[in-house]
């Protein structure tokens, strides 16, 4: 089995798309460099991260959407963590320093229909909003996380699942 790891770090100064970067700061509240329009339902404490995965990025390319790292507006594009496993409450290890908790799926937001009206539909279903994990569709809007640990990171570092990390349901 492959290493989870991150593929790019992503930030902007409001909406879509977000830029690469070449190293972030992760804060308890953001990586540094990146902001929201909208501050009431983006940036919170529970959302300070949104993590989203590169073989979906690739599934919906298929699928014919013109997605890219960093296109949905997620901090952190990684690769070969799988989703359909991810649950809240599960930590991570990013690199040597950075710690996280996955606190929830990720509702996507209107904004990103500019890729293609049908996309908010091939990324979740009310049987996501309903937290069942069973659903076709189950983390393949991304995720949030808060940061327990602070620090730097860097595109190729691994992401670790902490063992035994509690989980809550959704």
């Amino acid at each position: 089995m492959t290493t989870p790891q991150i593929v790019q770090i992503n930030v902007s100064q409001g909406g879509v798309p977000k830029r690469p970067i070449s190293q972030g700061v992760v804060t308890r509240e953001r990586i540094l460099g990146d902001d929201w329009n909208d501050k009431k339902h983006h940036g919170l404490a529970d959302q300070a991260l949104c993590l989203f995965s590169l073989e979906h990025i690739e599934d919906l390319r298929r699928e014919g959407f013109p997605l890219f790292p960093g296109a949905l507006g997620e901090n952190l594009t990684t690769r070969y963590l799988d989703y359909r496993t991810v649950r809240p409450g599960q930590l991570y290890r990013i690199g040597p320093e950075v710690l996280i908790r996955i606190t929830k799926v990720r509702q996507p937001c209107r904004t990103i229909a500019i890729y293609g009206s049908s996309l908010l539909r091939a990324l979740y279903d009310a049987e996501v909003n309903r937290g069942m994990v069973e659903s076709p569709r189950w983390g393949r809007s991304g995720f949030y996380a808060e940061v327990l640990r602070e620090g730097t990171i860097c595109p190729g570092d691994p992401m670790t699942a902490i063992p035994d990390s509690p989980t809550i349901s959704p």
